[in-house]
């Protein structure tokens, strides 16, 4: 390369520096995102990748990044690459990862009733729409929703007899208990039989090639939760509260179970958080409010978003079509898209898993 273009690279990355990441608050020179820079004759071209889903973003990043290049004196035509490259991530020490499943997110409450399932489903569906390969694993035993909630019905099939293919709606594979019973049939399960069935769904389903797999907990932190957040490669947990005290006394437990067992907390989402009639426009804190933000000080975690009381959200859950595919470009749906993106970034920031990287050792015996 030519004292020219050494030159210009170096005042190429100096501007380029200047372009900040808008999730991350970090530029993508100091952190190594941008690679492949060349420089020939007046063109430039290099690439940047992120480590978590942006589909959303990639054309104002790439405007952005082009702008910086080309304020640089004589360059011409700029070239850039964007890409996500998400890779698995560390879980709890001594859990191995699941074949097929880079990361799995849990979404946990301490209590029934805050709207921890809409909130799973609508986080899968956004990291989904961001470009993400989303799966999402129904661990309520007791009361599975999520069939209803993304309108799917049907029994999964097995192709090997030993494992069961997901079924898939709005671009997510999808498994639960509710796909292999009727819909009023009890399960009148004690506590270890329970734990174990969820065990089968989880690793006798063939997940495939999964960046995300998304849990969504049982509520409660009983032997079930805690076996499960035990013997489950958590990559990281998200908390699901109202602002109600009640709610929040619940959900410092499940926080606090989390936290015992090594799992990281990615952040609190505050449910419900206001409600806003419909008639006449008033906003009223029907569960209190600053309740979420109030817990995630005392634990030193962030508010990954607030959602609202809505009755369009309850109504998207039961017809099938949750909101972020209901409605993609309405608040409500940006709002669980910024949650969304909220965990990916958290998550791409956490120390990868490099198990998968050594060999495995095995011991024969010579006769």
């Amino acid at each position: 390369m030519s004292q020219t273009s050494q030159i210009q690279e170096a005042t190429l990355l100096q501007a380029l520096q200047q372009v900040v990441d808008p999730n991350t608050g970090r530029d993508f020179v100091t952190t190594k995102q941008l690679r492949h820079l060349k420089v020939q004759g007046d063109a430039v071209s290099f690439d940047i990748e992120l480590g978590y889903p942006a589909a959303s973003q990639i054309d104002g990043l790439r405007a952005a990044l082009v702008a910086a290049a080309r304020a640089v004196p004589g360059v011409g035509n700029v070239s850039v690459g964007v890409s996500s490259v998400i890779t698995a991530h560390a879980v709890q020490r001594g859990v191995q990862l699941l074949p097929g499943v880079k990361n799995i997110v849990a979404v946990a409450s301490g209590k029934g009733g805050v709207g921890k399932s809409t909130t799973a489903a609508n986080l899968a569906l956004a990291l989904s729409a961001e470009g993400a390969k989303v799966g999402l694993l129904d661990a309520d035993i007791y009361g599975p929703s999520l069939p209803l909630m993304l309108g799917v019905s049907g029994r999964p099939e097995s192709t090997d007899g030993q494992t069961m293919e997901p079924l898939e709606s709005h671009g997510l594979q999808l498994m639960s208990i509710g796909f292999l019973v009727e819909d009023d049939q009890a399960m009148v399960w004690r506590g270890p039989m329970a734990t174990q069935a969820l065990e089968q769904l989880l690793r006798q389903t063939r997940w495939r090639d999964l960046d995300y797999l998304v849990i969504d907990m049982p509520p409660g932190t009983g032997d079930i939760q805690l076996t499960l957040s035990q013997r489950v490669p958590v990559s990281g947990a998200v908390i699901v509260t109202t602002p109600q005290d009640i709610a929040l006394i619940d959900a410092k437990k499940g926080l606090k179970m989390f936290e015992k067992v090594g799992v990281p907390i990615l952040g609190i989402v505050e449910n419900m958080a206001i409600h806003v009639c419909s008639h006449c426009g008033h906003a009223e804190h029907i569960f209190g409010s600053g309740g979420g933000q109030r817990m995630a000080d005392q634990y030193g975690q962030e508010l990954l978003g607030s959602l609202p009381l809505a009755m369009a959200i309850r109504e998207q859950a039961d017809s099938g079509k949750p909101t972020v595919v209901a409605e993609p470009d309405s608040p409500h749906a940006q709002a669980y898209k910024a949650i969304a993106r909220k965990v990916a970034v958290k998550l791409a920031g956490q120390a990868k898993d490099y198990s998968s990287k050594f060999p495995t050792i095995t011991i024969s015996k010579n006769t």
